[in-house]
């Protein structure tokens, strides 16, 4: 078993650059660190500090939008200064140090204020990060590098819930303490990112410069059209906190909430390089319309399920949906930019286009369940993510 463990993934990471596998370990440790916090965070939120939904949506929509902004700025400084590594460096520093301030917290302002600053690491690393996954893996290769960090990212977003699940009860249930078991994964991956990551940047024959303006105007038409689908699709995608909110209100138990965010990123993990080699294979868009659907499948589900195992079902449907969606996306920015000199500034305004709509999606769903209950609330998630499937199957043409 162990000889066939070893072929497999050699055969997986073959040919690919050491960077996609390194970069990819370094978001693995922070995830850790990140989901023994994250799947318990509403819970502590409503529970020990006595919030509401509505404000637990509008501290995810703020931290996420607003840190988003910084996306497309360090892009675009990344492309003007040649360097991915020291940003890279500065965003996941940022996000570790920022957790120490959980276990302070006492209000939910508190709370606001450390995932705004871990979410503007997240903004500051995103695009250089991605940027450099592309600059590290050839076009035939790119869905599988992209599946590759992405299936270590979500591994670690597996382990990370084990984890918890692990140490609770051992801790009482104090979930102070948990916050401050998970800063060691945070700081070993800055650690990685100082002595493993190997700076590289595509920089074509004849090019000294990228323009020192900030322009979108060489990333062509169909960019534009899929950064617009795509926010149809990320307004209907908000915080994965009402999830958690909505598997606690039909009966799953706060001690199994990690296990059952460990079963999402489980499954996540194990399609990730699948579903990109598919991609490479037979194509971003069919990939990417299929991922669409799978995601109306299980807001539906969560939206209309009343009995706990369906809830277990449609969590492992969303490791799924993950899969196929997470890192094609990705790799499909790569494939439609033709200036590589503008890549990282391409990741920017891709990922803050979708941070900003995580704002308004979150409100929406917090209003919503508040007003209507999780069945509206979910359901209209389900049907923006059937109109994104529409749209790129009309408007994309790669």
């Amino acid at each position: 078993m162990t000889c066939y463990r070893k072929k497999m993934y050699n055969n997986i990471v073959k040919k690919l650059d050491k960077n996609v596998v390194i970069l990819g370990l370094v978001s693995m440790f922070n995830d850790i660190s990140s989901e023994m916090i994250y799947p318990l965070l509403p819970v502590f939120l409503s529970s020990v500090l006595g919030v509401g939904t509505a404000f637990i949506g509008l501290i995810e929509g703020i931290a996420d939008s607003t840190a988003s902004i910084l996306k497309i700025f360090s892009g675009w400084y990344s492309d003007r200064i040649k360097k991915r590594k020291p940003i890279v460096f500065a965003g996941y520093s940022l996000a570790a140090v920022s957790r120490f301030f959980l276990y302070l917290s006492t209000a939910g302002w508190h709370v606001l204020l450390v995932r705004f600053a871990d979410r503007t690491g997240k903004g500051i690393r995103t695009a250089p990060r991605d940027a450099l996954v592309a600059d590290s893996s050839s076009a035939e290769e790119r869905g599988k590098a992209f599946g590759v960090h992405r299936a270590l990212d979500s591994m670690g977003a597996f382990i990370g819930p084990l984890l918890a699940f692990l140490i609770l009860p051992l801790i009482n249930n104090n979930y102070r303490k948990l916050f401050l078991w998970a800063l060691i994964p945070a700081f070993l991956s800055v650690l990685m990112v100082i002595f493993f990551v190997r700076e590289k940047l595509y920089v074509p024959a004849g090019v000294s410069q990228p323009d020192k303006k900030f322009s979108i105007k060489n990333l062509g038409k169909e960019f534009n059209i899929f950064v617009i689908i795509v926010s149809i699709f990320t307004l209907g995608n908000s915080s994965d906190a009402f999830l958690v909110l909505r598997a606690k209100d039909l009966g799953v138990s706060v001690i199994m909430i990690p296990i059952l965010w460990l079963v999402y990123n489980l499954v996540g993990s194990m399609s990730a390089v699948p579903c990109g080699i598919f991609s490479d294979k037979f194509g971003r868009k069919k990939t990417v319309i299929l991922g669409f659907l799978v995601y109306s499948i299980v807001y539906f589900g969560f939206a209309f399920s009343n009995k706990q195992f369906l809830i277990w079902f449609f969590m492992a449907l969303y490791g799924v949906y993950y899969g196929l969606i997470e890192g094609v996306l990705r790799a499909y920015v790569a494939d439609i930019v033709k200036d590589k000199t503008i890549l990282a500034t391409a990741y920017g305004i891709y990922n803050m286009s979708l941070g900003i709509f995580v704002l308004p999606a979150s409100i929406i769903m917090g209003v919503l369940w508040q007003l209507s209950g999780p069945a509206v609330a979910f359901g209209f998630g389900g049907i923006l993510s059937i109109l994104a499937a529409i749209g790129f199957i009309i408007f994309i043409k790669k």
